[in-house]
């Protein structure tokens, strides 16, 4: 990209333009799209804010909480952080990408190189108009990755400390950034310049900066008796051979289509490629140990069940490092398809230009419709009767839409929310029709079906919903909780 000294100022100043430009865009589209159900879950987790909650750490409820403040309830606000983290993960990436890749061809081509491939993944074209745990878990992730670079190019202790925190907080943000770090720790172990630095007090109070930063999520696991440990944790250690295969095919299938397929040729050819150099490259090293301790860990994962193609997303930063190497000449052309795909998401998202089911739709499956849901049971219920569902997305989705209702969440997960417990009276109680063979009625006093509603996308139905008129008695519903209003 450039040759010289004298043309990476503009070569900089180009792509920076074309990143403030791809950011606004991606505000645009972030505005316009709404919200998933998982998006107005994590919405009710910044009203209720935690130490820790049943899913996720709490990082992604605080940066919610932080967008609302400044621009309310709507999509934009809660998503607010997720175009702009991107952006500034950006630079953070390309600082890595100059300082780990050292004598890989001139920095600047290397810099260049690594932030379009990253923002040209679909994980990352998708993450940075929504917001889910991954968004602040990518940012922390590339700024841990800046800090490993300053600290291998510079040679001082004190970047430990930025490390630690970075790590620290991305742990705040999702479980899985304890891979990389402890692919870190081997690092340490088994290199001679990671022991070297372990006897210094560095690595140490690093660690230590990043087992503080965690200490409140431990602290709500302790007082609510581990749940959201038990949960994730309860995900290892599973051995199922015969479905092996299904589910390894499954994981490399969806990386490529994370990934989009030419980067995927680009990250497997930068993992080779630093293998290869190891021994020479302190850089492609220490990105080794970062990258395949945790792809181990998912591909051992995937021998008993399903790895979610989100998981291993948070390689992808230190991926893009090791692809931007000048040996891979069709790093455009990568990057050209992976914003077209990006691209194509973003106009179906905004503007639904193609009539497609929900199978294969998956903003119709889980964004669309909701304000005319919304619409249409508040016109079933009298004034001031409640709204209930039992599944947390749905009422979560409720509580956005229906500002002046009283909306009802009916699950176990909610007994471990600092929320209020229900009032009783009457009102209506939402299912999906997919669930009405296993429903329980017993939690109300009364239920009687009165109809079906219907979420909708020019006229592809994406889910019906049974609504029941019910009357709730308030002491029997210890797993409920009174959501908080959306306006």
């Amino acid at each position: 990209m450039t040759g010289s000294g004298g043309r990476a100022g503009p070569a900089l100043s180009r792509w920076g333009l074309v990143l403030g430009a791809v950011t606004i865009l991606r505000a645009v589209v972030a505005a316009r799209t709404p919200l998933s159900p998982d998006e107005a879950y994590y919405w009710v987790w910044s009203r209720a804010l935690a130490p820790g909650y049943l899913d996720h750490p709490p990082m992604v409820a605080l940066w919610i909480r932080a967008g609302t403040a400044l621009l309310g309830n709507g999509a934009l606000g809660v998503r607010l952080l997720a175009p702009l983290s991107a952006a500034v993960g950006t630079l953070f990436l390309a600082m890595a990408a100059r300082d780990l890749g050292h004598g890989d061809g001139p920095a600047a081509g290397r810099m260049v190189r690594a932030g379009v491939l990253l923002n040209a993944t679909l994980a990352l074209g998708i993450g940075a108009v929504t917001m889910t745990p991954d968004t602040p878990l990518l940012f922390f992730m590339t700024l841990a990755l800046w800090a490993l670079g300053r600290l291998l190019a510079t040679g001082r202790g004190g970047w430990w400390l930025v490390l630690g925190t970075a790590l620290g907080l991305a742990c705040d943000s999702k479980y899985t950034a304890v891979l990389p770090g402890g692919g870190l720790a081997l690092w340490c172990l088994c290199s001679r310049s990671g022991r070297a630095w372990l006897r210094t007090p560095w690595p140490w109070c690093g660690a230590a900066l990043a087992a503080i930063l965690f200490l409140p999520v431990i602290g709500w696991n302790h007082a609510h008796h581990w749940a959201s440990f038990v949960r994730q944790g309860g995900r290892a250690g599973d051995w199922r051979p015969a479905r092996a295969v299904q589910f390894l095919s499954e994981l490399v299938g969806g990386q490529v289509g994370l990934m989009t397929p030419l980067i995927a040729l680009a990250f497997g050819i930068g993992l080779w490629r630093a293998w290869r150099r190891a021994d020479r490259d302190p850089g492609a090293a220490v990105l080794l140990w970062w990258i395949v301790p945790p792809a181990l860990v998912f591909a051992q994962h995937a021998l008993g069940d399903r790895v979610q193609a989100n998981w291993p997303v948070l390689l992808y930063p230190a991926l893009a490092v090791l692809a931007a190497s000048p040996a891979w000449r069709f790093w455009r052309a990568g990057g050209g398809l992976g914003f077209a795909l990006t691209l194509l998401v973003y106009v179906q998202s905004t503007l639904a230009p193609f009539s497609l089911s929900p199978h294969l739709d998956i903003t119709l499956r889980q964004m669309a419709g909701w304000q005319e849901l919304a619409r249409a049971v508040d016109s079933l219920a009298a004034p001031g009767e409640i709204v209930a569902a039992d599944e947390y997305g749905l009422a979560s989705e409720l509580a956005l839409a229906l500002p002046r209702r009283t909306v009802i969440g009916i699950e176990p997960r909610w007994a471990l929310f600092d929320l209020p417990r229900p009032p009783g009276g009457s009102g209506l109680f939402l299912c999906s029709v997919r669930r009405l063979r296993d429903l329980d009625l017993s939690p109300f006093g009364s239920a009687t079906r009165i109809g079906t509603v219907e979420r909708t996308r020019r006229g592809h139905v994406a889910e019906r919903y049974a609504v029941f008129r019910v009357t709730l008695t308030p002491a029997p519903m210890t797993d409920a909780a009174r959501l908080p209003a959306g306006k």
